[in-house]
């Protein structure tokens, strides 16, 4: 599937509660576990519990209304706010936070998450932790120079953004235009955190396909330098299962920090 077929995600949406189904439930037909669940979730615990990476504000600035990948976050970090494109993953998300009816189930990712941290007692409270530290949820804008424009948030001591630049991206000059972008809002010394999808041209969403940017590692480390991070560790990994629901041929974790 050519690219320019596509969809874009953060001008033409998708369907949330479809995505999150798709993509990150815990159905026995759900074939993306072992990319979209446990490679965040045991990355990211590894990286948090090591102790480098904490402060008082994380940006979130990820795909859809995932948020699993905060679990391990919301142990180090006092605000965290969630940045999102469109109102439908807003409303997606709030339902969870809010604990209202219909809201969909992470309690597979919970689970998985405290037994990564080796506190499986805690299932409830990790997640009344992060319904507790996600303190704000807003909208923002890719096509603008300021994404949150006309409001101003304090400078991020960590970013997170989980294949989002996969999707908003149009091209490779793109790819370094946004993360320059998210660079804008993370403090000096502040760590940024980020999954893609590598050597992918698209994703499925019920009958949308939505466009993804095809590059590889090496376009990845050169767009982070140029922006004026150092990478401080990087991990991909090859995807086992062949879905034509979306291409992509491995996915990769980036934890890099910005040069003072």
């Amino acid at each position: 599937m050519e690219s320019s077929a596509c969809k874009l995600y953060h001008v033409d949406g998708f369907d949330s509660r479809q995505y999150l189904e798709m993509y990150f439930s815990d159905k026995p037909e759900m074939v993306f576990a072992e990319e979209t669940l446990k490679f965040p979730i045991e990355n990211l615990t590894k990286a948090f519990t090591a102790g480098l990476i904490k402060g008082e504000i994380l940006v979130d600035l990820s795909i859809g209304p995932m948020i699993h990948h905060l679990y391990a976050a919301c142990e180090f970090f006092k605000h965290i706010i969630v940045l999102k494109a469109t109102d439908r993953c807003i409303l997606e998300l709030k339902r969870w936070l809010d604990t209202r009816t219909g809201a969909f189930h992470w309690g597979h990712a919970t689970q998985l998450h405290v037994d990564a941290e080796g506190k499986r007692e805690q299932l409830q409270d990790k997640e009344e932790k992060m319904r507790s530290a996600v303190q704000h949820v807003m909208k923002c804008d890719f096509e603008k120079e300021n994404i949150i424009e006309p409001l101003d948030l304090p400078p991020a001591d960590c970013i997170i953004s989980a294949w989002l630049l996969d999707v908003i991206s149009k091209d490779h000059d793109d790819f370094r235009r946004c993360l320059g972008k998210f660079s804008r809002l993370l403090n000096p010394g502040g760590h940024l955190i980020l999954f893609g999808s590598l050597n992918a041209t698209y994703l499925t969403v019920g009958k949308d396909k939505i466009h993804i940017l095809r590059y590889d590692e090496d376009l990845a480390r050169k767009a982070l330098a140029g922006e004026g991070f150092v990478i401080d560790c990087c991990k991909v990994k090859e995807r086992k299962v062949v879905s034509d629901v979306c291409d992509a041929k491995a996915v990769i974790f980036i934890v890099a920090h910005k040069e003072k």
